[in-house]
């Protein structure tokens, strides 16, 4: 049986990975800041999980993911897969940033994930043991939105140090990936957001919002054998989002002569260039 280390596991998308790995007969230690909720969780899974532990961390102070790393070897054995999905998303403008709120979202979107990875491998090494990281980032590191600039900093930065620690680790047959969610509503005071920002990003080529379970079963699958030569992947869970947009009119408008090979649009429906027209369609 695998050990898995959870971190966020109290959260919408940390609860549905520890039920999905706990459907597998995974050991599990679960952590969380919030105690009661871990409390909760730890209860649900009572069932179903071999054995499920709960530590309680506030992975924005320097010593704490590295210190959650051992006390969880130490507790429950080897660790065999670390999942970093501990993560904030305040609302900030980039002109409203001050560096106690940039430097707290850095620390537990990125430092705590960094330093928990470094903490795993020096332990795994030491005992001659490879293992899997997966990071929980988002699709927020690909496209800034107004209000998600400081976010969307920290999950960029996060893409960067999964392939780093992933180049550096394969050695030792550690493996480092991300999963990388697209909008998924979930119940989470630390990540709450509006309904009209909900129905904006809500649009995907799949026509559904995804759930917490879709991102489960992908961090489930990377971290497994099936996945055992995949390192420093991104691997997108977003129901298509991050090919591009649909809200975005068609270049050309629709074919008034009948189809074409398909390469360019009929001759009779290219517009005539439009007098001061300024960029390029994206």
């Amino acid at each position: 049986m695998r050990h898995v280390l959870i971190t966020g596991a109290a959260g919408g998308i940390g609860r549905a990975i520890a039920a999905e790995f706990a459907a597998q007969g995974a050991v599990l230690t679960l952590a969380d800041r919030d105690h009661t909720a871990l409390d909760r969780q730890v209860a649900r899974l009572a069932e179903t999980a071999s054995a499920a532990g709960a530590l309680t961390a506030d992975l924005a102070a320097p010593e704490a993911p590295a210190e959650l790393v051992r006390r969880a070897w130490a507790a429950r054995g080897p660790v065999d897969v670390l999942v970093n999905a501990a993560g904030v998303y305040p609302s900030l403008d980039m002109a409203d940033v001050d560096a106690a709120a940039w430097d707290r979202l850095f620390a537990v979107n990125l430092r705590a994930p960094v330093l928990a990875t470094a903490a795993f491998a020096h332990l795994a090494v030491e005992h001659g043991r490879g293992g899997a990281v997966v990071n929980i980032s988002s699709g927020s590191a690909l496209r800034a939105r107004p209000g998600g600039g400081p976010y969307a900093s920290s999950k960029a930065a996060l893409e960067m140090a999964t392939r780093a620690a992933a180049l550096e680790l394969g050695a030792h047959g550690i493996r480092v990936n991300a999963v990388s969610p697209g909008f998924v509503p979930v119940d989470s005071a630390c990540n709450p957001v509006s309904e009209e920002y909900a129905a904006a990003i809500g649009a995907n080529p799949l026509g559904r919002a995804g759930t917490p379970e879709d991102v489960a079963r992908a961090v489930r699958w990377i971290a497994g054998g099936d996945a055992s030569w995949i390192t420093g992947e991104i691997l997108r869970v977003d129901g298509g989002s991050s090919t591009g947009t649909l809200q975005l009119p068609r270049i050309w408008p629709p074919a008034a002569t009948g189809p074409t090979d398909g390469t360019h649009p009929p001759h009779d429906a290219v517009p005539a260039p439009a007098q001061a027209t300024k960029g390029h369609p994206a």
